[in-house]
């Protein structure tokens, strides 16, 4: 493939831009500890360097701290908040509309309700995507881009709903078969994270970032053609907590850097066409539905090695 990974804005730093975040502040201003700072990593507490940062100045961090021990600004709030006036953190972060008072001292592993709003998550959209059209694909607004035609979406509490781009699923058609990774599997970015199978032939796609799968969407996977119809909505395929979600920034394509990398997928594809088809890609008309199955001539594995960078199985 020409190019391996998604190149930055020299001199541009980039943040992870979150969905279902209706508040950007940090949670240490709302605490009262800071002035002012914004959430610029979909508050996603654990993995962000500020925080950490904050709790070492503070005299807080423990070289074994997991998910199970509470965050420094837990402590702020025990401190600022009361009985009845203490808030739920999905009030203070935005997440829920108030009144929602917490009942568990802001130990929300220990929480129903906390669990019950990540199950939800997991499931539900509660917003809609703005659609713009490369070379007659559709592009999730908002969403990163991976070079092997998936996409990831960053939501609250810095989680990653993964899935099939409008490129891939028009390349190939519906999908007959989908192989997803199981709850609790390691994934890495730019390695082989699941496959889909149409009739006698299979394909390997690569993971948009590293980390572990915590939800599945069974719906997808029982009727994969969704996928196809709703391939950024409804048909998305699972959700991970990543590893290294900055430093896999690095690696994806992201607004007007992805329109302009499919726009060059688009003209691509119609090189493997032949001359003739090259310039049909730039004229913005609306691609077929299953291009395999319109060109099968063109060879399923010439497909997954381009535009998918994965090998035969």
């Amino acid at each position: 493939m020409e190019e391996k990974t998604a190149k930055r804005v020299k001199g541009k730093k980039r943040s992870v831009v979150g969905f279902q975040v209706l508040e950007k502040e940090c949670i240490w201003m709302k605490a009262g500890v800071i002035n002012f700072r914004m959430c610029d990593n979909s508050y996603d507490c654990y993995n962000c360097p500020f925080d950490m940062g904050m709790s070492k100045a503070m005299g807080m961090a423990s070289p074994a701290m997991d998910k199970e021990q509470q965050p420094g600004w837990v402590e702020h709030l025990k401190r600022d908040f009361h009985g009845s006036s203490r808030p739920c953190r999905h009030v203070l972060t935005g997440h829920v509309s108030a009144p929602k008072i917490c009942t568990k001292n802001y130990e929300c592993y220990h929480c129903a309700y906390d669990q019950m709003l990540d199950e939800l998550d997991f499931q539900v959209f509660t917003d809609t995507p703005n659609y713009k059209l490369a070379s007659g694909y559709r592009m999730a607004q908002g969403y990163y881009y991976h070079m092997g035609h998936s996409w990831a979406r960053f939501e609250h509490g810095g989680r990653v709903r993964v899935g099939f781009d409008d490129f891939i699923v028009k390349l190939f058609g519906a999908a007959k078969s989908l192989e997803l990774p199981p709850l609790g599997c390691g994934l890495k970015q730019n390695q082989v994270g699941w496959t889909f199978g149409k009739d006698d032939h299979e394909a390997a796609v690569l993971a948009p970032v590293t980390g572990t799968v915590i939800a599945v969407n069974h719906r997808a996977k029982e009727d994969p053609e969704i996928t196809h119809h709703d391939p950024y909505q409804q048909g998305w395929l699972f959700m991970m907590e990543p590893e290294f979600p900055k430093k896999n920034l690095k690696g994806l394509y992201f607004e007007d850097e992805s329109f302009k990398w499919i726009e060059k997928e688009g003209q691509k594809l119609m090189g493997l066409m032949g001359p003739e088809y090259e310039q049909l890609a730039s004229t913005g008309g609306e691609p077929i539905g299953d291009f395999f199955g319109a060109f099968p001539d063109v060879g399923w594995d010439k497909l997954t090695t381009t535009f998918l960078g994965t090998e035969k199985l």
